[in-house]
């Protein structure tokens, strides 16, 4: 299937691979852990307050800024990666069911070619029949050696059988993932690879965030009781 750019004509030109981009945490390492071993060798983290740049250098050096593309899945939370990831200069494309108009990154139709066409993959859709095993060998394989696949989605999105076999073998560069295919339960190959971030599905677990939701029931119950438009209706796209 070919993709269908915003402007109707060809697709989007590729861009130049280069090797994964590195890995930028502004929180403090305590805050992270992995699943019963230590960080691998090469990992490091880049905190603005120990560099020695100003702090708009520090953004657009070359440890803190990924000029690779990275393309999400589309939808409410991919969009508000997507707005996190161009701060710092990433290139951004989208996959969804159908083109949105009001969004302006490059859009494909065909998850295939989305992935042969970025260097990271972040997956952030919701899991229905379309989508289990949507991320399948073929995918992953187009995303290639150097491409970085990354799951904050659900488990099953990803044929978990595939890419655990693609990682061992050197074919897929790397994973960061915070959900599996049969949770609890984490494929043993993945505990021992140094190219594989893994952690708990509990990024939403912060004081912010459980405030701002009770705001958010609270309002939305004022409104529906006072026959008003509620602040965030479920909306079928």
């Amino acid at each position: 299937m070919a993709s269908r750019p915003e402007n109707g004509g060809a697709p989007p030109p590729p861009l130049p691979r280069r090797p994964p981009p590195r890995v930028l945490l502004l929180r403090h390492p305590h805050h992270f852990s992995l699943i019963d071993r230590p960080l691998p060798d090469g990992f490091r983290f880049l905190k603005p307050w120990e560099s020695p740049l100003p702090f708009d250098d520090f953004l657009s050096s070359a440890d803190a800024r990924s000029a690779e593309a990275i393309l999400t899945s589309a939808g409410t939370i991919g969009f508000e990666v997507a707005k996190r990831l161009e701060a710092f200069g990433c290139a951004v494309s989208y996959n969804s069911r159908k083109q949105k108009p009001y969004v302006s990154y490059p859009f494909y139709s065909n998850v295939c070619e989305l992935a042969t066409n970025c260097d990271v993959l972040v997956i952030c859709c919701g899991l229905n029949e379309q989508t289990h095993h949507m991320i399948n060998r073929e995918v992953l394989l187009a995303l290639g050696k150097k491409g970085v696949i990354v799951n904050i989605g659900r488990g099953p999105i990803i044929d978990e059988k595939e890419m655990v076999q693609l990682l061992v073998q050197g074919e897929l560069g790397g994973a960061g993932l915070d959900v599996f295919e049969k949770e609890p339960y984490v494929p043993e190959e993945l505990l021992g690879l140094d190219n594989v971030l893994l952690s708990p599905h509990a990024a939403v677990l912060t004081p912010e965030t459980v405030s701002n939701l009770c705001y958010l029931i609270i309002r939305n119950l004022e409104a529906f009781f006072s026959n008003k438009p509620l602040l965030s209706p479920v909306l079928d796209e």
